[in-house]
């Protein structure tokens, strides 16, 4: 398999707004996010909620996170922080104007290191398809962003 990088590198965002945090316990830690409401992603195969990921040095956790809030649209997610309604898991770029312009707080930054952005794997093949290589040429270039 061949592997065409299609984008940066990402980093999650844990976020709730000024109004959530008034009055509630600090989120220091990420087993903090047990004591707060939190809008939960769940999974739409499965219907499992996904579990949030935290890294800090050699320190690696999972945390499953309770709220009584779930949906499997981030936008929905973002709104319903932004609403007030709970702590949100997104992805930095979907929060950072928010966080710029104060409707949201960033936590637990440290926790949330950047991570290899989406890849375009594709088989190795030497007859590849004519579409797929101008695509993937297309990738290479920086043409398509």
């Amino acid at each position: 398999m061949v592997a065409v990088r299609v984008g940066p590198d990402l980093s999650m965002a844990v976020v709730a707004s000024p109004t959530y945090l008034a009055g509630r316990g600090p989120i220091l830690h990420p087993r903090d996010l047990t004591g707060h409401e939190c809008i939960n992603y769940r999974m739409t195969g499965s219907g499992a909620m996904y579990a949030w990921e935290f890294e800090r040095g050699e320190e690696v956790l999972t945390v499953q996170v309770p709220g009584a809030f779930a949906t499997n649209e981030p936008w929905i997610m973002l709104q319903a922080a932004l609403d007030g309604l709970g702590v949100g898991y997104l992805l930095d770029h979907e929060t950072a104007g928010h966080v710029r312009e104060g409707r949201l707080v960033r936590l637990l930054q440290e926790w949330t290191p950047p991570f290899p952005g989406f890849h375009l794997y594709y088989p190795s093949r030497r007859q590849m398809r004519p579409v797929l290589a101008a695509f993937v040429d297309a990738l290479k270039r920086g043409r398509i962003r």
